[in-house]
């Protein structure tokens, strides 16, 4: 990462564990990299910059006064199944399970692990395929595209 800062850049607050959730973030994502670290007078971790697929954030510890919440997620647009379950198991470890595709890391921020395959299938000009898909997204958790496709083609029939 270069010094350069973006135009919108995502600072993430954490209480006093914000080294060790990049250091967590850059284990998980393959296209990955740490940048600037700072810290307080005395040595303390302050601040670190990180890029995950070219998209620029700040880890930063700022102490018990405010909390991450699902009301911001970060959305991961991922290729097949494979990339859904690398990602879906890393992130939910230690951390919390939603419905349609969302998960709340060991942290506490929140990420939704997407197929792109589930936006095409909703986006489909047949009314019936993408409402069958839509149902059938709505009772999963980690997004499974079979499922998905079963029920774009009619074959799965969600309850």
């Amino acid at each position: 990462m270069s010094g350069t800062m973006h135009k919108i850049t995502p600072f993430l607050w954490f209480d006093d564990r914000a080294e060790e959730a990049m250091n967590f973030y850059l284990s998980v994502f393959k296209n990955s990299k740490a940048g600037e670290l700072r810290r307080y007078p005395g040595g303390a971790f302050l601040t670190a910059s990180f890029e995950i697929e070219g998209q620029p954030f700040v880890a930063l510890n700022g102490g018990p006064h405010y909390k991450l919440t699902p009301a911001i997620s970060l959305y991961v647009d991922c290729e097949d199944q494979a990339e859904v379950d690398a990602l879906w198991g890393k992130l939910s470890d230690g951390g919390e399970i939603h419905q349609c595709g969302w998960v709340t890391d060991k942290f506490g921020l929140t990420w939704q692990i997407i197929p792109s395959a589930l936006g095409t299938m909703l986006q489909d000009k047949d009314v019936e395929k993408s409402q069958r898909v839509w149902k059938a997204m709505m009772e999963m958790r980690k997004i499974d595209i079979q499922r998905l496709r079963d029920a774009y083609d009619g074959a799965y029939q969600p309850a």
